[in-house]
């Protein structure tokens, strides 16, 4: 009975720490939740070049002072390796992939996209780690991938050519699960924020360079507005919130702090609304949810399996 009752009802010591995981990993979503938005906000008076890269060159600097501050130790080995494939994922190929593709879809578009996130994190995770989950993990996460396309396909017109900017957010989607999957893995090593950090740092010159040819190419003619846009995402996106995002994951418990990343897609749909006044078709909230109906059902088979496989 009393067993019963804990599960349902935590307390003691699990309150200590739940309460406090699930409060940092939900502060990390409520701020990616804006990035899309704000990305499609700040497209009319900056290339999309130069914000996905001169907002991780802001980023990296927060980091750099952050790491040195704190006296951090540097990475070793094949932690660099590690952490490029990190900053391929998460600096540089989400960012970039998606700042184009906003150029040529709504932000509330984008964000029933990128719902697969979760699900591909978790087969990316499953593949890096040799797991065997259920094939109920498996179904879901194949049905959230069909769901996915079926949207854009009907996004499109119905017709079976996808658009380019589809193509685009497929692929940063697989960059950023891949990023976020082996960021995982390493994090426990380096450390949650800490890992964030060296891959801004790691990737900075890249995207310094890529930001210097931006600017040169197309001058900025922002208004105060966008440029307030860009520094949320600079500072905000690409660093506070990931440092609040692997704050909730380190207190944990894991599996249900990262379920907390299925509202994102709700949340930046209707940020599209209330901020771009983008009309939010009924296609687009039905779209939506399946997506996350299927990323969650991925999501908590994956995390059933991890607790029934013996330690």
């Amino acid at each position: 009975m009393s067993t019963q009752s804990s599960a349902i009802v935590p307390r003691a010591q699990p309150l200590s720490t739940l309460p406090a995981g699930l409060a940092w990993g939900l502060a990390g979503v409520v701020a990616f939740s804006f990035t899309v938005p704000l990305t499609r906000a700040a497209l009319g008076g900056l290339d999309p070049l130069f914000i996905g890269a001169g907002r991780a060159v802001v980023a990296a600097t927060l980091a750099a002072g952050t790491l040195a501050l704190t006296r951090q130790r540097l990475p070793h080995g094949t932690q660099w390796a590690r952490l490029a494939v990190v900053a391929a994922g998460v600096v540089a190929g989400f960012p970039l992939l998606t700042s184009y593709a906003l150029q040529e879809v709504p932000a509330s578009h984008c964000a029933v996209v990128t719902a697969t996130l979760p699900a591909a994190t978790a087969v990316i995770a499953v593949l890096r780690t040799g797991e065997r989950p259920a094939r109920a993990f498996w179904l879901f996460a194949a049905l959230g991938a069909l769901a996915a396309v079926g949207f854009a396909v009907l996004q499109g017109g119905g017709t079976v050519h996808l658009q380019r900017a589809d193509l685009l957010l497929v692929l940063a989607v697989l960059a950023c699960a891949v990023g976020y999957a082996e960021g995982g893995v390493i994090s426990r090593e380096l450390g949650s924020w800490q890992t964030i950090s060296w891959a801004l740092v790691l990737a900075a010159p890249a995207m310094a360079a890529l930001s210097a040819v931006s600017l040169a190419a197309h001058p900025p003619s922002a208004t105060p507005t966008q440029w307030l846009c860009f520094a949320y995402l600079a500072c905000i996106s690409m660093f506070l919130g990931f440092v609040a995002w692997y704050r909730g994951l380190a207190i944990g418990p894991i599996a249900q702090v990262s379920q907390v990343q299925l509202a994102q897609p709700v949340l930046t749909i209707t940020w599209a609304g209330l901020l771009l006044g983008e009309q939010i078709t009924w296609l687009t909230v039905v779209g939506g949810l399946a997506v996350v109906a299927c990323a969650a059902g991925a999501s908590s088979s994956r995390a059933r399996t991890a607790r029934a496989r013996p330690s």
